[in-house]
């Protein structure tokens, strides 16, 4: 049975708090393995790939062999069923669609004193985006990780995806192939991270690298953040799923359970103002997991880390929803777009009873990859913006100088900077001649 909470109940506040402290992120302490892992692929590169390729997958590669062939992504790609085909080419579409419209634009404009400013934005060169391997290869991701990069501009398109033993899904490689990307590697672990950021001889290095990972994945794109750009560290997948007794119990209880599965540690919460409907929901979940396929991750994520929270209003839990920031949210309510406001932090929200977070993993148009961890009080899911970088514009004409120059001058004097200040005063100089 989840955790099960009163917002009447005297010590809610901390059974809430500890609802919100609870760890559930896989942390081995890894470092030392990934930095001695990182500093072998920065010495000996392809044979250090090679070598720990081996021993982790079971996989022998050689330099020539590290990335998959023209001929191997068109055989792979001629195994995928048409009905596959054609559900990865509309949610292709769709998440195109979508990030089309998130590319921004530039702009230069005229002060008063006749300085023109603005900016201008541009895609990174070339970005590596890791795709984990095994049970959780998934081609969703692909699209989800490449198209925004392709809808940036990015010029260069790399692909991490362990093949353990040698098991390719060719779900994977097709949605490489669908959105564009240049070439797959069938590499991937913490060596997979280094190769990309630091480069080998059969390896061009990257800009930046997306993608979950594991705890040495996730190690190793903290170590390599300033080398290039990142987009962030995943966690656990989690939902949480606000209802006022109007929904169908049957359906907020799989959509709970759309997480659950994921992983023993993903977390699913639900908040509603019915006692009625928490019952029903938890009654129904505990029916779905007697037939679910993968019931034995669901139920331990459902046992160890969910949570059915009643609260009097919806205004409570908004409140509680936005301490949780949840990575997505469910408004399961008659009336979504009245409770949005109220709605400060989350990763992603799935609006009214016809909306339930699996379209936003394959087909809805927006991306998955989202803040986990509580992490999206101060940061926002995958987009076009994460492959691209605004640089800013300046021009100074002389009547601008002369006004806003001598400022310059002052502060650059306070601040001790000589060098700053003459290099102003130069041309007001000039000006006075």
């Amino acid at each position: 049975m989840p955790q099960i909470l009163s917002s009447t109940d005297a010590d809610f506040e901390a059974r809430f708090t500890a609802l919100l402290g609870m760890k559930r992120e896989d942390s081995p302490d890894v470092d030392a393995t990934v930095a001695a892992i990182i500093a072998d692929v920065r010495t000996r590169g392809d044979a250090a790939v090679i070598e720990l390729t081996a021993k982790f997958d079971k996989l022998e590669l050689t330099p020539e062999t590290l990335a998959f062939s023209p001929a191997e992504i068109d055989a792979y790609c001629a195994q995928v069923t048409p009905k596959d085909r054609a559900a990865l080419e509309l949610a292709a579409e769709r998440i195109r669609a979508y990030h089309a419209r998130q590319k921004p634009d530039d702009a230069r404009w005229t002060d008063a004193t006749g300085a023109e400013l603005g900016w201008r934005w541009s895609a990174v060169s070339a970005a590596g985006l890791y795709v984990p391997g095994g049970q959780a290869s998934y081609p969703s991701s692909v699209l989800m990780n490449a198209i925004p990069a392709k809808v940036a501009g990015v010029e260069r398109l790399a692909i991490a995806c362990p093949t353990p033993g040698g098991a390719v899904n060719p779900l994977v490689i097709l949605a490489a192939k669908i959105s564009g990307v240049d070439v797959i590697y069938r590499i991937g672990g913490a060596q997979a991270i280094a190769a990309l950021a630091y480069g080998t001889d059969s390896i061009a290095p990257v800009d930046k690298i997306t993608g979950p990972g594991n705890a040495y994945v996730a190690a190793a794109k903290r170590r390599v953040f300033g080398r290039v750009g990142i987009d962030m560290i995943a966690g656990p997948s989690e939902i949480l799923v606000i209802g006022d007794g109007t929904g169908d119990p049957d359906w907020i209880a799989l959509d709970l359970l759309s997480q659950a599965e994921h992983d023993q540690v993903a977390q699913s919460i639900l908040i509603t103002t019915s006692q009625a409907e928490a019952d029903a929901v938890i009654a129904a979940v505990e029916a779905h997991l007697q037939v679910l396929e993968r019931r034995e991750i669901a139920g331990a994520s459902w046992r160890d880390y969910g949570a059915v929270v009643v609260v009097e209003t919806l205004a409570q839990a908004a409140a509680l929803s936005n301490r949780v920031a949840p990575e997505h949210l469910e408004l399961c309510v008659d009336d979504p777009d009245a409770l949005l406001p109220a709605i400060q932090h989350a990763g992603a929200i799935f609006l009214g009873h016809w909306t339930p977070e699996a379209i936003g993993d394959y087909v809805g148009g927006p991306n998955h990859v989202l803040p986990t961890a509580r992490s999206a009080r101060f940061s926002s899911g995958l987009s076009v913006l994460d492959f691209m970088k605004r640089t800013t514009l300046a021009r100074m004409t002389p009547d601008a100088l002369r006004a806003i120059g001598p400022a310059a001058e002052t502060l650059a004097i306070s601040e001790s900077l000589q060098a700053h200040g003459l290099s102003v005063r130069a041309r007001l100089n000039k000006l006075n001649d």
